[in-house]
């Protein structure tokens, strides 16, 4: 793994296959159709790595079909996962290394989603700012991105920032490499990258990126806008402005085939202590697992307090932890030990105060009386049974 300008048909190089093997690996997600797993891979990767570069660089790779699976949505319901083989997966990430080095400098500085040195803090609390200066926002829900992106349009995005033959020809055969139905059946894929690969993040982003960032760029420069993926909000000054925006978005959007979910697509009124005269919309709205809402907030500058605009955790994020909490039902196994219970809580719990207390510490706080009743019941069952026994 050493020679570094060994190239054939293709430029690409041993590293770069190492590279993206090692990056990958870290992840460690479901193994793909043929089963291959990462511990098998791990003691074969040296000739199994040396045939995928082989085939990378030759051009005789072609993707397997992606193994479809269902998980929960937060909302109810389920979402279909294509997950890639593990060989699949290492060369997907090979050319998203070099896509996205060419791509990143161009995106827009309000799109956060899976973009390096960005997170989800940083598109709420810029959301949380917007909002103080803007009386209207606009809630986006784009119906089943994922899965209806165009194909030709999207190509033709990655081909206005990439000329590369070899990238544009292995993105052609991912999107071309079918669905193993988890009844066993095969489905071709005409639309859509499938959610669970490795590259389909930046080309949704590339996607976006034209159809939607630069549009707004172009026809809306002054109405400022937070973007994750395919989950937007925009804010406007006005009504009549919000509506005018959401118009237009929605006539972008079908030019670009695709359609907003009407259902969860909303205007909503910023309310506080300025914007008191009633305004018949919603007064809250939901973005990245926080809700946006009126507030009682403390004065920084007086003892007393005022009605604000602010997020905390929202009440569907409290629900599934609690009913994850409720799931593991530590609280009857009385033969663990308080270091068993705390190694089972502290890796989930300083997940949840990280993300969710990073903007209101205080709302993450009174989630957590729930986890503490639990223990003191874990408590309560452990010395009733030394007790009796």
């Amino acid at each position: 793994m050493i020679d570094y300008y060994e190239i054939k048909s293709q430029p690409i190089t041993r590293v770069m296959v190492w590279a993206a093997y090692k990056e990958v690996r870290s992840t460690k997600v479901s193994t793909g159709i043929d089963g291959m797993t990462w511990q098998w891979l791990s003691k074969h990767s040296k000739a199994e790595l040396y045939k995928l570069w082989n085939r990378l660089t030759s051009g005789s790779y072609f993707p397997q079909t992606v193994k479809e699976v269902s998980i929960p949505k937060k909302d109810a319901g389920t979402r279909k996962l294509g997950i890639p083989t593990v060989l699949d997966r290492i060369a997907q990430q090979v050319v998203r290394a070099h896509l996205e080095k060419i791509v990143e400098p161009h995106f827009h500085d309000s799109s956060f989603g899976y973009r390096p040195k960005r997170s989800c803090h940083d598109a709420v609390k810029q959301s949380c700012s917007n909002c103080f200066n803007h009386d209207f926002v606009i809630d986006l829900d784009i119906k089943s991105f994922f899965d209806t992106i165009n194909h030709d349009m999207l190509i033709r995005a990655v081909s206005h920032f990439c000329k590369d033959r070899w990238v544009l020809l292995y993105i052609r055969r991912w999107l071309k490499a079918g669905k193993a139905q988890e009844d066993g059946e095969r489905i071709d894929s005409v639309t859509g990258t499938p959610q669970g690969g490795v590259i389909s993040p930046l080309l949704a982003n590339i996607f976006m990126h034209i159809c939607f960032d630069k549009w707004m760029d172009k026809h809306h420069p002054e109405k400022p806008f937070e973007r994750y993926a395919d989950d937007v909000v925009i804010h406007c000054i006005s009504e009549k402005q919000s509506h005018y925006v959401l118009e237009g978005i929605r006539r972008r959007l079908a030019e670009c085939k695709l359609r907003l979910s009407e259902e969860k697509t909303k205007i909503t009124y910023c309310k506080d202590y300025r914007r008191i005269e009633g305004k018949a919309y919603p007064k809250s709205f939901h973005f990245l697992g926080h809700t946006f809402k009126p507030m009682v907030k403390k004065s920084s500058r007086t003892s007393g307090e005022f009605l604000g605009f602010d997020c905390e955790i929202s009440m569907k994020a409290r629900k599934r932890i609690i009913a994850s909490w409720k799931q593991m039902n530590f609280q009857r196994e009385t033969t663990l030990t308080l270091q068993n219970l705390a190694e089972i809580l502290n890796a989930k719990s300083r997940g949840i105060i990280n993300y969710y207390g990073a903007m209101n510490i205080w709302a993450v706080g009174r989630l957590f009386r729930h986890l503490d009743y639990r223990i003191a019941k874990w408590v309560k069952n452990k010395f009733k049974s030394l007790q009796s026994s």
